[in-house]
C-alpha cells in the first residue's frame, strides 16, 4: 500500500469513528443540554464528517483503478472536513464552555464547505480529463 493512501485510510477511519463517537454523544448526552438548533448543527457537522470519512475510504479503495493523483483532492476534501465540522462543533460547544468562539469560528464553516466543494470539483475535473 502506498504511504501516502495508508494515511488517508488512518484519517478516513479516524473521521468515522469520531463521527460515531460525536454521534452518540449528542443522542444521549448534549439533548439534554443545547437548544433544537444547536444540537441540529451538531448534527450536520457530525453527518458530513460520516459522509467523508466513508467517502475517503471509498476513494483510497479505488485509487488503484483510477487513473489520476488524488493527493489534492484528498488534502481539500481532509482540510474541509476538518474546518467545517470542526467550526460546528466549536460554535456548539462555546455555550458549554462559557466562552464566545463565534468571531473565530462563525466565518470557518463555509469554508470548509467551499473546501468539500472544491475538493469533489478537482476529481470530476481530474476523471473527465482522464484518458
Amino acid at each position: 500500500m502506498i504511504e501516502h493512501n495508508k494515511s488517508i485510510l488512518i484519517t478516513s477511519i479516524l473521521f468515522i469513528v469520531l463521527a460515531i463517537v460525536f454521534g452518540a454523544l449528542g443522542a444521549h448526552a448534549l439533548e439534554k443540554v443545547l437548544n433544537v438548533q444547536k444540537l441540529a448543527s451538531y448534527e450536520v457537522g457530525v453527518k458530513y464528517q460520516m459522509y467523508h470519512g466513508i467517502a475517503l475510504l471509498s476513494l483510497v479503495a479505488l485509487s488503484d483503478k483510477i487513473n489520476v493523483s488524488l493527493k489534492i483532492v484528498f488534502r481539500l476534501l481532509i482540510s474541509g472536513v476538518l474546518v467545517f465540522s470542526g467550526s460546528i462543533y466549536m460554535l456548539v460547544f462555546q455555550e458549554l464552555l462559557g466562552i464566545k468562539l463565534g468571531m473565530i469560528f462563525g466565518p470557518l464553516t463555509p469554508i470548509g464547505g467551499v473546501l468539500m466543494i472544491i475538493g469533489w470539483l478537482v476529481l470530476l475535473v481530474k476523471l473527465l480529463k482522464a484518458k
